[in-house]
């Protein structure tokens, strides 16, 4: 067993898959619009958190991690493991006094941003190489702690005054990494493989003592990287039907274990508490990281831009990873922006001779040509409702259908709209596209193509059309 650093052939594979992890490991870290004054941003740290046992048991929120896959191992195979997490680092600031003391204060002003108390992810990692053999019974256990610690750095104005300090404190964490390997019955070399991850910090939560005050001693997005550099891991999602009985029996608590790196390797297995697919990957669109769930890209490069300068003050001061996010915005070339619209992925060429098969359309071939389609003119064609004619222009009073409305629909009850275009999809199926009246964002919405969708059933004829 060691814990120096992987060789460059397990390095490079660990990079391919670190891609998606580092997605994992930010997941949420700062939210839009990026400060830290925003009510979604003052409770944290969503995704993966190992509290100490003391909080686990007060408020029941985890302690470890627990992950069970199935491997073939090749004799003399070696497991590269990589633990990722985060240590909450607490920020606080001070302003120097006339007397040359530095004081707290709540916020520190200057031109270009504008620094208050945050709690900045620190990035942690546990290493370990160890020979498949040696997992057989109790396995292998690395324990790890990270020592407390404290840091100050000075905040000047233009002119290299200074103006006050951030005081960074570190509180000190420990854990175990535990590792196993069992043989399982029958005619294949088959194991499984247990990974467990648990927060031994002894931290002791005092009484009427909150979260806040345990994530400095927690393990944050906690997931882990493994690696065979002889043999393969066994699909969780999708296995071998002869390996579907011994996937069922495998345990895992607070993550899930997928494939990850390139579609047909089977090599790496990335462990998240985030639930994903074999073989995630980011978006090759994606301009860069924008920490906020899911990473609807183009709405949110949008919106950030639409920011006003005081809210781009405040979200540079949050954290330098926020501030990177409002760089990213303001400064995100037009044909950047241009390739976030509508990607598709799932079309593919099923017309001439038989070729491999193809993630994208035919160069220069639209999706949809209205010029050669002219049975469909979304902007004239009406759909009759209660016997009259709809169409765009037409107003209605929305009466959204139980069956296929989400809750957001259903406050639209009652409410008058006004008919942008009746849309025809290649099911049969017909959509009434409209805006709601006395919507003020309607007209953003209209130059932007964006619209509600209802069905000719979920609509009335407005008394006055």
């Amino acid at each position: 067993m060691t814990t120096v650093a992987f060789t460059p052939g397990t390095e490079a594979r660990f990079a391919v898959a670190r891609h998606v992890a580092d997605a994992v490991l930010f997941e949420g870290y700062v939210l839009y619009p990026y400060r830290a004054s925003a009510a979604k941003n003052r409770l944290r740290w969503q995704f993966g958190v190992l509290v100490p046992p003391s909080w686990s048991a007060a408020a029941e929120e985890h302690d470890f991690q627990h992950t069970e896959c199935l491997i073939e191992p090749r004799t003399g195979a070696e497991l590269a493991v990589e633990v990722r997490f985060l240590r909450a680092q607490r920020r606080t600031v001070e302003e120097l006094r006339a007397d040359g003391t530095f004081a707290p204060t709540t916020e520190l002003r200057l031109p270009d941003r504008v620094l208050v108390a945050w709690d900045e992810g620190v990035e942690e990692r546990v290493a370990l190489v160890v020979p498949v053999g040696e997992l057989a019974g109790d396995g292998t256990t690395l324990p790890f702690t990270r020592p407390a610690a404290e840091e100050t750095e000075d905040v000047t104005d233009a002119d290299g005054r200074v103006l006050g300090r951030l005081v960074r404190r570190r509180e000190e964490i420990s854990g175990n990494l535990r590792i196993s390997a069992a043989d399982l019955d029958g005619p294949y070399r088959v194991q499984r493989l247990s990974v467990t991850v648990e927060n031994t910090s002894t931290w002791t939560a005092e009484p009427g003592g909150d979260r806040h005050a345990a994530l400095p001693y927690s393990l944050v997005a906690t997931h882990t990287l493994l690696r065979l550099d002889g043999g393969s891991f066994l699909s969780m999602t999708d296995p071998p039907e002869w390996a579907k009985g011994a996937i069922a029996t495998c345990r895992n608590l607070h993550t899930w274990p997928v494939l990850a790196g390139e579609p047909g390797r089977d090599d790496l297995m990335l462990s998240s508490p985030i639930i994903l697919d074999d073989h995630p990957a980011i978006a090759p669109e994606s301009p860069g990281a924008l920490y906020d769930a899911t990473e609807i890209d183009e709405i949110l490069a949008l919106r950030t831009a639409a920011l006003t300068d005081e809210e781009k003050r405040e979200a540079r001061g949050t954290d330098a990873r926020a501030a990177a996010v409002i760089d990213l915005a303001d400064t995100m070339p037009p044909e950047v922006l241009e390739r976030l619209h509508g990607a598709v992925r799932s079309l593919q060429s099923v017309t001439g001779p038989k070729e491999p098969a193809r993630d994208i359309l035919e160069p220069d071939t639209p999706w949809w040509d209205p010029g050669g389609d002219t049975g469909v003119d979304p902007g004239r064609d009406h759909v009759l409702v209660d016997g009259h004619a709809v169409s765009a222009g037409s107003r209605v009073v929305l009466r959204p259908g139980l069956r296929r409305s989400d809750a957001q629909d259903l406050f639209l009850d009652g409410r008058a709209a006004l008919v942008e275009a009746i849309l025809h999809d290649v099911d049969g199926g017909v959509h009434i596209a409209v805006t709601v009246e006395d919507d003020p964002g309607a007209d953003i919405r209209r130059e932007q193509g964006r619209f509600l969708y209802f069905q000719p059933d979920e609509v009335e004829v407005a008394g006055d059309a």
